[in-house]
């Protein structure tokens, strides 16, 4: 049996997983090392790649800056929450906000601190990257499509910072980037309209609290259309390898994303939604392999040789 003082503790730990976004957090970090094996340093071989300490530390600074950058939107979004996410904003308030912004300003100074190891200029992406997380939890949050934008754009910026390091500025890097940005800009609108009680309440500025939900529906459908395409020119004129077959999944989802949507008039709805493509990111994380599975292959095999 655990103590007490031993399960406060263990709720404390959960608590702050969950303002951090723990979860969250680790799929990017995921992300951040297979990108790097099969999209930016193909010809590399995995393991070097994995046990480059260059890129170790790249990738911690980004997670440190990101898991920051979720506890300074939970502050300013502590009220709003209470709203929205009930739950969840219980559970958040177990660890206090004094701890929450203790723990904030030290993951910034040493996700600053990890890019000055590699470089000024790393210190300089990061330092840049988490001043623009807080202005935009802090004012463009608020205002209309300009957060939906920022946001979705500050999901994909920790890649770039990688893409720097490699210095491989491939054009399908980018259409994959543009296709990310994209669905992430969804999520973000689909967000709204599962938060639009709590943006009205707090004088949020978004689209379905402006110009309601069905203006936003014809603009969410509209970016779907708008995914054709990056995921045209993946798929007929980059070569992708098999995550081809993760593109055509995708947009049998992404139809039958459109078809719910239309037919959603709730929050349970929406919830629903967001979920659907939470899956399809996830999904695409996972099937990055695909673009090259030899790259772990050969791997192996010039290991035998050595």
């Amino acid at each position: 049996m655990l103590s007490r003082n031993s399960k406060l503790l263990l709720t404390k730990i959960f608590s702050f997983f969950s303002v951090v976004r723990g979860y969250n957090v680790f799929v990017i970090a995921l992300a951040q090392y297979l990108s790097a094996i099969y999209i930016l340093a193909p010809e590399r071989r995995a393991l070097d790649v994995i046990l480059d300490w260059r890129l170790f530390i790249l990738v911690i600074a980004s997670t440190f800056a990101i898991a920051g950058g979720y506890i300074i939107n939970n502050f300013y979004d502590a009220k709003k929450d209470i709203i929205n996410r009930p739950k969840k904003s219980y559970l958040d308030r177990l660890v206090s906000q004094k701890t929450q912004l203790k723990v904030y300003f030290t993951l910034n100074f040493f996700s600053a601190l990890l890019g000055f190891i590699i470089s000024w200029r790393a210190a300089l992406f990061y330092s840049v990257y988490i001043f623009i997380i807080w202005f935009y939890s802090h004012k463009l949050k608020k205002i209309l499509l300009v957060g939906n934008i920022t946001a979705s754009l500050l999901a994909v910026l920790p890649f770039f910072g990688i893409l720097m390091y490699f210095k491989n500025f491939y054009q399908v890097i980018f259409a994959h980037a543009i296709f990310l940005f994209l669905i992430i800009l969804i999520r973000e609108m689909i967000k709204d309209l599962e938060n639009i009680e709590g943006d009205l309440s707090n004088s949020y500025q978004t689209i379905p609290v402006n110009y309601g939900e069905n203006f936003s529906k014809k603009i969410i459908s509209l970016l779907l259309l708008c995914t054709v395409v990056p995921v045209y020119f993946l798929i007929n004129v980059y070569d992708v390898g098999h995550m081809d077959i993760y593109f055509y999944i995708s947009y049998i989802l992404l139809l039958i994303f459109v078809l719910k949507l239309w037919k959603s008039e709730g929050k349970v709805d929406y919830i629903k939604l967001h979920f659907l493509l939470k899956i399809i990111l996830l999904a695409g994380v996972i099937c990055i392999v695909l673009i090259k599975p030899t790259v772990i292959e050969n791997g192996q095999k010039l290991l035998l040789i050595r």
